[in-house]
């Protein structure tokens, strides 16, 4: 991506996917055992605040001047892989 904007609604769109991958993961949490449930909200409080942080870090990037988002895309790169590999933990979990 070469351009601020571009970068961004790239990664807006990467993050409604995201957000539509928690309403599937919430859904499934509402048809499962009680036991199986309280792993679920613990998973899905994780994967929340992972997803919250991504989206900070990307309304950061989208607040830099110009000159100064490169330098923030590293944290919204960090953030988008701790959410990616929270989701296909609990995608393997909760399919267990």
């Amino acid at each position: 991506m070469n351009t601020k904007e571009d970068y961004q609604q790239k990664v807006e769109a990467e993050l409604a996917l995201a957000q539509a991958k928690l309403a599937e993961f919430q859904a499934h949490a509402k048809v499962v055992s009680a036991d199986t449930r309280i792993s679920y909200n613990k998973q899905m409080s994780e994967l929340e605040q992972r997803f919250d942080d991504t989206k900070a870090r990307l309304k950061e990037l989208g607040e830099a001047s110009d000159g100064a988002w490169e330098d923030l895309k590293e944290g919204v790169e960090t953030a988008w892989n701790a959410w990616s590999t929270s989701v296909q933990h609990a995608a393997a979990k909760f399919k267990a």
